[in-house]
């Protein structure tokens, strides 16, 4: 597919539903929200005007036309480009696990689906899993027999739960967990059917699950020496 983008936004836990009611304003009707907080040093804080506050990282799925939209509101309308303000970053698609969950992403979005988008030279991919609460354990699980390794789990709330029967034939809790899972590409599809397979839509996690390229790395050794131990285990 072409020109479809997660959307990452940091902004003071103040201001996300002024945020939120933004993005509505644009057609970003289903986003997912957590909290965190800053790690900057104080110096860094001062000269940037920021303040030590809570911040809230809100996620969503936006086509690069809505992007161009969002990006000329945030900077009049917001002021965003005004240090403490908030940064709004995207991170291209490289695939989506369904059609329905890709229409339920992007509703009110204009957007045709294409090829799948690929890019050169990348080693790995980075799945993102967006599942009902209490579930991550049989994503990992399914996961795993795909060969995966570990992931990462965070809570988020969603918006957009409303609307999702329409989409998914499926209701959907606003509290979601998010498990972050780094494949190498080659082995990318098969872990995604496993988890669409265990804990997709007709499982009571209720998975939409969507895949981002991962252009560089750091500590990846684990994953690397995978194949050489597996060969090792298979000879013995």
């Amino acid at each position: 597919m072409s020109e479809l983008y997660f959307m990452v936004t940091i902004t003071d836990r103040n201001m996300s539903r002024t945020y939120l009611s933004l993005y509505a304003q644009h057609g970003v009707s289903v986003t997912y929200r957590t909290v965190g907080h800053g790690t900057a040093a104080n110096e860094i804080l001062d000269y940037f005007g920021l303040e030590r506050a809570e911040k809230t990282v809100i996620f969503s799925i936006v086509t690069g036309q809505t992007w161009r939209t969002i990006k000329k509101a945030l900077q009049s309308q917001l002021k965003i480009d005004i240090p403490g303000t908030g940064i709004a970053f995207l991170v291209p698609l490289s695939s989506i696990g369904g059609k329905k969950p890709l229409q339920y992403l992007t509703e009110h979005q204009h957007f045709e689906i294409g090829e799948e988008s690929v890019l050169k030279d990348t080693k790995y991919e980075l799945l993102v899993v967006i599942a009902n609460q209490g579930y991550s354990n049989l994503i990992m699980d399914a996961a795993r027999e795909a060969d995966a390794g570990g992931g990462t789990v965070i809570h988020a709330q969603g918006t957009g739960a409303q609307r999702a029967e329409v989409f998914l034939g499926v209701s959907l809790v606003n509290e979601k967990e998010i498990v972050f899972i780094v494949v190498k590409r080659e082995n990318k599809n098969r872990v995604m059917r496993a988890i669409m397979d265990k804990a997709g839509l007709e499982s009571k996690a209720r998975s939409i699950l969507f895949s981002l390229p991962v252009t560089s790395t750091a500590g990846m050794r684990l994953l690397e020496e995978e194949p050489e131990e597996n060969a090792s285990e298979q000879a013995n």
